[in-house]
């Protein structure tokens, strides 16, 4: 039997994120080709340059330049970040399935790539692979975020995902942005599944503690709760404060009055102050996501192919 012939004939796509990742970066597009080529009959490669230096962009070309599937190699005006450069390499992409790596690092087997499409043959519109030790902080970060989101799904720290068509669809008739695109396929509705490996993840994205804030802002509720519990909170002072008052008032005893009224107003400061700046938050982002739908700017797009 023809081997062309036996493989997958959905168009798919891989979308890998480069930020100076040096050889690693041309040695992990190596491998992802590798396992595409060896299952799909046609695919791409979208590679997001995103403001590379130290000739990571120039071993990329000389190797795509050899390669039979086509290679896209996406160069951003300027450094954007993870989440608007893997924006614009989503928006690039074509394909009925859409890999997307966040990361050249590969602690994950290989043949995961074809296993996640196999699950998603299944039913799955996004299939996701992730470690199973995670850090601390991200730990915390998805314990918070799955208490206080809307999504039958439970987040994961994950290596990379495997998306359809219609998950990017989705999400993008929601939004013309997407701040968080794994909080977006989770409160999309759409089917979500996990792949588990042994192992860790243990580089450090910067960017990741402000992209934290933004998603419980946008995708949680937790920004409610918690200026609920500062309003709870000062409300129980206000409350303990008058019925000081009204001991001192009824026992008439003498009234050290200015530490603990200091005390009090400097609580309450704080309070009202933590409030606001949730508030502010959360008008930042309605600003952001109303006015400003380009999030990213392309410099140009280069096409390679043998």
């Amino acid at each position: 039997m023809n081997t062309v012939n036996a493989k997958e004939k959905n168009f798919v796509s891989a979308v890998v994120y480069l930020h100076n990742d040096g050889p690693r970066g041309v040695e992990f597009c190596q491998a992802v080709a590798a396992q595409l080529d060896a299952h799909f009959a046609q695919y791409e490669l979208v590679a997001v340059d995103d403001a590379c230096t130290g000739g990571t962009v120039e071993a990329l070309r000389a190797w795509a330049k050899e390669q039979a599937a086509p290679v896209t190699i996406l160069h951003m005006s300027l450094y954007h970040g993870l989440e608007n450069a893997m924006n614009a390499g989503l928006d690039a992409a074509i394909g009925d399935y859409v890999y997307e790596f966040d990361s050249t690092a590969m602690p994950y087997p290989a043949d995961l790539i074809w296993e996640a499409y196999r699950t998603a043959l299944q039913g799955s519109d996004i299939v996701s692979v992730c470690p199973d030790s995670t850090r601390r902080g991200s730990g915390l970060f998805y314990r918070i975020f799955n208490a206080n989101a809307h999504s039958p799904y439970q987040l994961r720290t994950d290596a990379f995902r495997l998306v359809t068509r219609r998950a990017i669809n989705r999400v993008h008739a929601t939004s013309a942005h997407l701040p968080y695109r794994k909080a977006a396929y989770a409160a999309s509705g759409l089917k979500m599944s996990d792949l588990t490996f042994a192992g860790r993840l243990d580089e450090k994205t910067p960017g990741r503690f402000n992209l934290a804030v933004d998603s419980l802002a946008l995708y949680t509720d937790a920004g409610f709760k918690a200026s609920m519990g500062v309003t709870l909170c000062m409300l129980a002072l206000a409350l303990a404060e008058l019925l000081y008052t009204l001991i001192v008032f009824f026992t008439g005893k003498p009234v050290a009055g200015w530490t603990t009224t200091m005390f009090v107003l400097t609580l309450g400061f704080a309070g009202l102050f933590a409030v606001l700046t949730i508030v502010v938050k959360y008008l930042s982002l309605l600003l952001e996501l109303t006015f400003k739908k380009q999030k990213y700017l392309v410099e140009s797009i280069e096409k390679l192919q043998k």
